[in-house]
């Protein structure tokens, strides 16, 4: 029996535009081929996101880049089948009685390759700096709105340290402990304690759903690879894990 089993909605939670596809994009996709009903909770506009070089590169730094990297969000959601999404300080994920808010994009810092931190420079609305309990309260708020049979986040590291995955990943978990709500958060490698799944057959609609980022990434040429805007390359992998937490 597989985790995805039975589902009839899940709620993805992710920190920027683009990691709902970078990283689940396949998974979403083979849920809403399953018939589950896939939301999205995106807590910042990933303002501080570096841009591809071309036409755009005049974006970064700009308010104009928050926009832009919201119709990508826009347009990518549709192509994978994601019913409804969501941005975290903005009923109905804000809790009760508190106004609205914006999370900003913390921005990061390299510690080693394959390692983020914190950025010396992160804004004072920026999500990371954000008390740990008005972020879980929004969450809260969201679940109780779409009543998701499971929540997917990020692992305790955030997948690769970026304090902004790391908080939605320790706010998805309260959340879900706080409401008695399954969670399960992605495993980057196949491990003894997750299942492994493999989505090669989702691999065209998440590439298609990939090229919609480009402000953020190029899809190469044979379709299999993708460069992002600060010049990594990477194999586009239909494949993750997920550990029940």
């Amino acid at each position: 029996m597989s985790i995805l089993d039975g589902l009839p909605v899940v709620l993805l939670v992710h920190a920027h535009p683009d990691d709902e596809t970078l990283t689940t994009g396949a998974l979403a996709a083979e849920l809403v081929a399953r018939g589950t009903r896939v939301s999205l909770l995106t807590a910042s506009r990933g303002e501080r996101g570096e841009v591809v070089a071309g036409p755009l590169s005049g974006l970064e730094g700009t308010a104009a880049l928050a926009r832009v990297r919201e119709d990508e969000l826009d347009r990518a959601t549709q192509v994978l089948g994601i019913a409804d999404r969501f941005w975290l300080g903005q009923a109905p994920a804000r809790a009760e009685g508190r106004p609205p808010r914006r999370y900003r994009d913390s921005g990061m810092s390299w510690i080693r390759e394959g390692l983020a931190g914190p950025a010396a420079d992160a804004d004072a609305d920026a999500l990371y700096v954000a008390p740990l309990d008005e972020v879980t309260a929004d969450v809260v708020a969201l679940i109780g709105h779409v009543r998701p049979a499971l929540v997917i986040s990020y692992d305790h590291g955030g997948g690769y340290g970026h304090p902004d995955h790391v908080r939605m990943h320790e706010a998805a978990r309260a959340a879900c402990l706080a409401g008695q709500t399954p969670f399960a958060e992605i495993v980057l490698d196949p491990a003894a304690d997750a299942e492994w799944l493999d989505l090669e057959a989702r691999r065209a609609v998440t590439t298609a759903a990939l090229r919609c980022y480009r402000s953020q990434l190029t899809v190469t040429g044979d379709g299999l690879h993708l460069v992002h805007s600060g010049g990594q390359h990477e194999a586009i992998t239909t494949s993750i894990g997920l550990r029940a937490r």
